[in-house]
């Protein structure tokens, strides 16, 4: 086991007990912290099998730069599937910062763009972009750079844009219960461009809606605004 595998086990164990303000962590399974194990004898295996398909697929493995891809492959799919581990950082909600009124309604809090870098389920090749994350306060805040941490925990995974935006916003949802959260995602998709119609330039953009944002139609705008002037893309 590497030091940051153990120091990870040891995170989990002193948190083992936690219980989120907003509920029970064996309903919230996707902030618990479980380190994935991989034997030494599983990595062989593994290794084996890509350069066998590395091989088959017209890779020459006998060169000082190609003797130990598989090795370099296999750590990099590993990387690159992090968020299955989760993220212990995750742990801490605060209260709102809103003194004035028993009802107080906050102004919307707009964090982006976050760089995010994904695996296609259906293809393992990568879709990449930026996504931008609002929420309107209620009882509880969160740290900022806690968005970007559930943003990349999520989008370390083999996944879909789909799935990947309804992550973000219902666990921004469930962490804080805020009156609204908003996600919206840009994205490049390789399984497009590298292969099938190979549109190389396409992007795809996705809006979720929770909360006031569904049938506040000012608040999406302003939302949406704010994204669309922060957006590297456009």
């Amino acid at each position: 086991m590497t030091t940051t595998d153990r120091e990870v086990r040891e995170e989990l164990q002193a948190t083992e007990g936690t219980r989120w303000a907003s509920g029970d962590p064996e309903d919230q399974a996707w902030e618990r912290v479980r380190p994935r194990e991989i034997s030494d004898d599983q990595w062989r295996r593994f290794e084996d099998s890509v350069a066998e398909m590395f091989e088959a697929f017209g890779m020459d493995l006998d060169t000082p730069g190609t003797a130990r891809t598989p090795e370099r492959f296999l750590r990099a799919l590993y990387d690159s599937t992090a968020g299955y581990d989760g993220d212990p950082k995750l742990l801490t909600a605060f209260p709102t910062e809103c003194h004035v009124a028993e009802n107080c309604l906050a102004s919307q809090i707009v964090e982006g763009p976050i760089s995010f870098f994904s695996l296609c389920e259906h293809h393992s090749l990568p879709f990449h972009g930026v996504a931008h994350v609002g929420y309107i306060s209620d009882e509880r805040i969160i740290g900022i750079s806690k968005l970007t941490r559930i943003a990349r925990m999520f989008s370390r995974r083999f996944t879909v844009q789909e799935r990947l935006g309804e992550q973000i916003a219902d666990a921004i949802a469930e962490l804080i219960e805020p009156r609204g959260v908003a996600v919206y995602l840009e994205a490049a998709h390789l399984c497009t461009q590298m292969r099938g119609v190979r549109e190389e330039h396409s992007k795809t953009v996705m809006t979720f809606w929770r909360g006031d944002y569904i049938d506040d139609t000012a608040l999406r705008r302003e939302f949406l605004a704010e994204a669309h002037r922060r957006s590297p893309w456009t």
